[in-house]
């Protein structure tokens, strides 16, 4: 048996423990403080994205190597950005102009 696998999964736990900081943040920005708006949704902003890259790299294996024809998790993560990016794009334009 070559592999060692761990019995206690610190690296959940920790990315676990600084999402749930980092949503307790978010929500202490928008609720209670004075800061003006832009820079609340500036840094709720930053925190989503801090937040989203815990995610990818501490849950969701994209660490990883696929076999076969290399990378596969990069691969689903660019399609998934362009999904989002459209959807957001639609979105703000049929918020925009009423559609």
């Amino acid at each position: 048996m070559s592999e060692r696998t761990e019995r206690y999964p610190i690296k959940h736990i920790v990315g676990f423990v600084i999402s749930i900081v980092l949503t307790i943040l978010a929500a202490w920005t928008a609720l209670g403080s004075d800061l003006p708006v832009s820079w609340v949704v500036a840094g709720i902003m930053v925190m989503a994205v801090l937040q989203a890259g815990i995610q990818l790299f501490m849950f969701m294996h994209v660490t990883e190597s696929a076999s076969g024809n290399g990378h596969v998790p990069w691969n689903m993560m660019f399609h998934g950005f362009v999904m989002a990016a459209i959807i957001v794009a639609g979105s703000l334009f049929t918020m925009t102009f009423g559609w």
